[in-house]
């Protein structure tokens, strides 16, 4: 068996094979670009000049990363690819500390060949999990930017119109983005009559009540406010508009992405198992799907995922010294998920009881909340496996059996 440690890079990639002795049959460094991977590939066969015949799925590619168009040609070609965190070289550098692309490549086979057996090896998932993955995880990048422009649009308020910050509920959604693109000062809504805010309120989709709501709103534009000079007015009206036009754009882009992947989710047959989770809801439940997988040989225990996952704590102990701290090497999307999930899940009653239980114990908002995911991840693995959707009497009764009161 061979064992090929490949350092990647955006320009460029460098690779050091070693055979069972810990030989080096050679090393190299290819360009990121079409010609420089099939190089790569050839010389994963042959790496000491001399084409041998090493089955592909005998030559171990050891990376320090899980995607890539790298990561697809290797799976493509055949080879059989082990990811690890960068974060496992650090106790192989030795006492100097150096470090170069050439060093990582050779310490990344050398790990592979003493630790081959510790290190999973890489399995895609279906066609269909990984485009829900992917279009999950670019969605959650959307919605930061959002929260982002959200917060330069208040800040843009806040220095010259701060009233409109307190007539509608959210910033960000599409009657408020329509009412600051008709009316972008104070002293245009002032001017607005209630019938003409009120027919204009009646023109966005699916308002409800706009009379009331155009009664409520020229009230408050007319009470005292604080207003700009003329000059921040216009400049800052003028940025106003530009974030406004950007937001109602994003918005749009971030309801496609729902709509494409409430379809996606829905042909998978695992769909039923977790929407049928609490609080899981259009956002959360394709999220859960997308870490999970559908092959359901990957994890031989909840525990795999909880480790995966990042809700499993992790023992430190020196001296008398012993504590348990937050698992940092994880799936971070994935432990983004479940501690949404988790505090949506309280309203299951059993979930809202365990989650104050901890808290009374002294644990803070973030501790309750991660162990109550961590919770969650054994119910949901043996959903998963079991694929019988969560049911809280089977739950509740499963807890009396095993727990008693």
């Amino acid at each position: 068996m061979w064992f090929a440690g490949i350092d990647w890079a955006d320009e460029h990639h460098d690779v050091c094979v070693l055979d069972e002795t810990g030989q080096r049959l050679g090393k190299r460094r290819v360009a990121h670009t079409a010609a420089g991977i099939e190089e790569l590939l050839g010389f994963l066969l042959a790496p000491n000049g001399e084409r041998r015949d090493m089955p592909r799925e005998q030559i171990a590619c050891i990376v320090e990363t899980t995607q890539g168009l790298l990561i697809t040609a290797l799976l493509e070609a055949g080879f059989a690819v082990y990811p690890i965190n960068p974060k496992t070289l650090e106790r192989w550098r030795g006492p100097a500390g150096a470090k170069t692309d050439a060093i990582d490549a050779y310490l990344l086979a050398r790990k592979g060949r003493s630790d081959l057996d510790q290190i999973r090896r890489l399995e895609p998932d279906s066609p269909l999990v990984q485009e829900l993955k992917l279009l999950t995880r670019d969605q959650d990048t959307l919605v930061h930017l959002q929260t982002r422009m959200v917060n330069q649009l208040t800040a843009c308020l806040k220095a010259y119109y701060p009233c409109a910050l307190t007539l509608f509920a959210k910033l960000q959604q599409g009657a408020t983005l329509a009412f600051l693109r008709r009316y972008p000062t104070l002293e245009q809504a002032e001017a607005a009559t209630e019938e003409e805010l009120c027919a204009f309120l009646r023109t966005l989709p699916h308002f409800p009540n706009a009379v009331a709501k155009a009664h409520e709103v020229v009230a408050r534009l007319h009470e005292p406010q604080l207003r700009a000079d003329p000059v921040t007015t216009r400049v800052k009206s003028r940025h106003l508009l530009a974030l406004v036009a950007q937001l109602a754009s994003l918005r749009d882009q971030i309801a496609a992405y729902d709509a494409e992947i409430e379809r996606l989710f829905r042909t998978h047959p695992d769909a039923k198992l977790f929407s049928s989770l609490p609080g899981a809801g259009k956002r959360l439940a394709p999220r859960l799907l997308a870490g999970w997988g559908d092959d359901r040989s990957r994890y031989a225990s909840a525990q795999s995922i909880q480790g995966l996952a990042g809700t499993a704590p992790v023992a430190f102990q020196s001296g008398k010294y012993v504590t348990a701290r937050k698992r940092r090497a994880c799936i971070k999307p994935l432990r983004n998920t479940l501690y949404q999930f988790a505090w949506e899940s309280t309203k299951e009653a059993w979930a809202l009881a365990y989650y104050r239980r901890k808290r009374q114990e002294g644990k803070s908002h973030s501790v309750a909340v991660r162990a109550l995911a961590n919770h969650w991840v054994r119910l949901i693995h043996a959903i998963w496996r079991t694929r019988q959707p969560y049911d809280p009497h089977i739950f509740l009764a499963a807890q009396l059996a095993h727990g008693g009161a």
